[in-house]
């Protein structure tokens, strides 16, 4: 009877490593994530490097606090400027039109006795006005948004000059004012910390966990790739002590500030439409490449309109915020804040090119321009050294998304 021979291996072979999988997958989501972890990485290095040099000044929860009521409105429109920018286009006219917004408010609450709700409500419905008249340029009669939202920098800008007539308009409603440096109430029996940021973070601990199993748990169904359970076990634990010592901090001062909880409901929902809803994907295609998005059946000048319509309601928002915490409309609000929002949504990860680019991305370039102002104001650096190193920061972003295309492609 004929018998077939086994091969056996050598003697001295190695093993396969057990852990070299691991290491692939952790490697390959690094890689498809590069821009998005590198600016994590960039914030952990700067926030380590200012609490070093400021003698532990920059993490005092009262300075925490500070940061973020100092960034709100900074976050919001980098926010929405991340979307504009997916979806190939840009907007200019944000910083004027926080500035008109914010006098149009100062003028229904100050000089019109009008309800601080009421007004809100009103300046949101203004700037959707605005992101719709510019939309629709854009949008319908195809003249580039660089162009159009020029265009609306300089109108909004006289707008604002002709309303408040040079001058001023103050004080807000105490109501309004905590938009912008309020807190949350303190609830519950007297402890060391704030009882309700605590609740807070114990939710967002939870919710982010969740998701974490959820995510995990559809990609084992549908057999793609995903983390080792060690090193998916150990992204949990940083994340929860991420989160948790934030929470200590905040809960240590006055709690979580109102500005932050606008951030949060933002960052949720938007981040929810980009990632899962049907808008928000086309959103990216018309970035990515518009004549395939055309065929494919996207509504192109619909999508657009809708994406100058909320960045209208953000800019709207930021500039009430903004007002809020100068406790007063000015003429001079909203100077250069569209070049802060842009330059945020170009570190945290979008492209010049479109299609890329995420919400949470957007806050990680808006927290590194922060803590950076935050730090060198700190140590005492002046204003002029300031602009000189955020320029750097900025063009070594982008420097680094063009060689990560390069070796993309190569």
């Amino acid at each position: 009877m004929r018998t077939t021979a086994t091969a056996t291996p050598p003697k001295d072979a190695t093993p396969p490593s057990v852990t070299q999988p691991a290491l692939q997958v952790l490697a390959q989501s690094v890689r498809s994530n590069m821009r998005q972890y590198g600016m994590l990485i960039a914030l952990v290095f700067i926030v380590v490097l200012f609490q070093i040099w400021t003698d532990g000044t920059l993490l005092l929860p009262n300075n925490v606090s500070n940061l973020i009521q100092q960034n709100g409105y900074i976050l919001i429109l980098a926010i929405g400027m991340m979307i504009v920018i997916i979806s190939g286009h840009i907007d200019l006219s944000v910083g004027s039109l926080v500035a008109f917004v914010g006098a149009m408010s100062a003028v229904m609450m100050v000089k019109h006795d009008m309800p601080w709700v009421l007004a809100l409500v009103l300046s949101l419905l203004i700037g959707a006005a605005a992101g719709a008249w510019q939309g629709y340029f854009i949008a319908y009669l195809g003249i580039p948004s660089f162009i159009v939202t020029l265009a609306g920098m300089l109108l909004f800008r006289g707008l604002t000059q002709i309303v408040l007539g040079g001058q001023s308009l103050s004080p807000f409603p105490e109501g309004f004012q905590k938009i912008a440096k309020g807190f949350i109430p303190e609830m519950g029996p007297y402890t060391q910390y704030h009882n309700p940021t605590l609740l807070i973070g114990l939710a967002t601990i939870a919710f982010l966990l969740l998701r974490e199993w959820r995510d995990r748990k559809r990609q084992l169904a549908y057999e793609l790739e995903v983390l080792p359970t060690g090193l998916w076990a150990a992204k949990c634990v940083a994340m929860t002590a991420a989160v948790v010592a934030f929470t200590l901090t905040l809960a240590s001062f006055h709690g979580v500030p109102v500005v932050m909880l606008i951030m949060c409901a933002l960052l949720l929902g938007l981040g929810y439409v980009m990632r899962n809803a049907v808008v928000g994907r086309h959103v990216y295609a018309l970035g990515g490449n518009k004549a395939a998005a055309m065929l494919s059946g996207v509504k192109d000048k619909k999508v657009t309109f809708l994406v100058f319509v909320n960045m209208g309601v953000l800019a709207a928002l930021a500039g009430c915020v903004y007002a809020a915490r100068l406790n007063a409309g000015t003429p001079q609000a909203g100077l250069n804040f569209e070049l802060e929002a842009i330059a945020a949504a170009f570190i945290g990860g979008a492209s010049m090119s479109g299609g890329v680019g995420t919400v949470m991305g957007a806050v990680i370039g808006g927290l590194v321009l922060g803590v950076l102002n935050n730090g060198m104001s700190l140590v005492g650096i002046g204003t002029d050294y300031q602009q000189v190193i955020k320029g750097l920061v900025l063009l070594a972003a982008v420097g680094f998304d063009v060689w990560n295309k390069r070796k993309a492609g190569s």
